[in-house]
């Protein structure tokens, strides 16, 4: 399922982060959480990464 989730902010592809439970998206520098195993898609939900 990670090869059809695409970061809505740059439309680039996403690497599963297992231990953080996250998306990542390197290209716009954030990290979209699973929750409850399902991933939460919202930039305004997203966390930056450092």
């Amino acid at each position: 399922m990670l090869e059809a989730l695409i970061c809505p902010r740059t439309q680039t592809t996403l690497s599963y982060d297992a231990e953080r439970q996250e998306l990542v998206s390197k290209a716009a520098g954030l990290a979209y959480p699973i929750r409850n195993g399902i991933p939460v898609m919202l930039v305004d939900e997203a966390r930056r990464l450092d």
